[in-house]
């Protein structure tokens, strides 16, 4: 990709999309029941040049749920296969009461402070698509990709 596309897709949210826990999980297990249709977006969303981003929250649950279920050999795949490819929101002490005050404001136990702060990475960054096989993105009128 040239540096003015490149430039040009990593300024404009529409060329961006969120990457879920849901998505990195069943991109790297093969036991997963959603591994090949997430192999198969994956390949697409690199093709379109679309830039994936996550946040450093999804990348922590998206490590402890590797490492607990499967060991660190998949967690050494997610560092050295996938995360290259993204772009990674950092989040601070802003964005952090930020996501606790969406996690408090919708009282809602099976909503966790890690989809809250995707929630808040996407709005801020003005991101509308999410790659991920979690519904709770699509009742926050996000897109969803691929469409569960």
């Amino acid at each position: 990709m040239s540096l003015p596309t490149m430039m040009n897709t990593l300024l404009n949210p529409s060329k961006m999309i969120f990457v879920d826990t849901s998505a990195f999980l069943a991109l790297l297990t093969v036991s997963d029941s959603f591994h090949i249709q997430a192999k198969t977006q994956w390949r697409a969303l690199l093709e379109n040049t679309v830039v994936p981003i996550t946040n450093n929250y999804v990348l922590i649950e998206t490590i402890a749920i590797l490492q607990n279920r499967h060991g660190l050999a998949l967690v050494q795949n997610l560092q050295i296969e996938l995360l290259p490819l993204l772009e990674v929101d950092w989040l601070g002490e802003t964005q952090h009461n930020e996501a606790i005050y969406q996690l408090f404001a919708a009282n809602r136990r099976r909503l966790s402070l890690v989809d809250c702060s995707s929630f808040a990475t996407m709005r801020r960054r003005g991101i509308r698509q999410v790659f991920t096989f979690d519904p709770h993105f699509g009742e926050q009128g996000f897109e969803v990709v691929p469409a569960i």
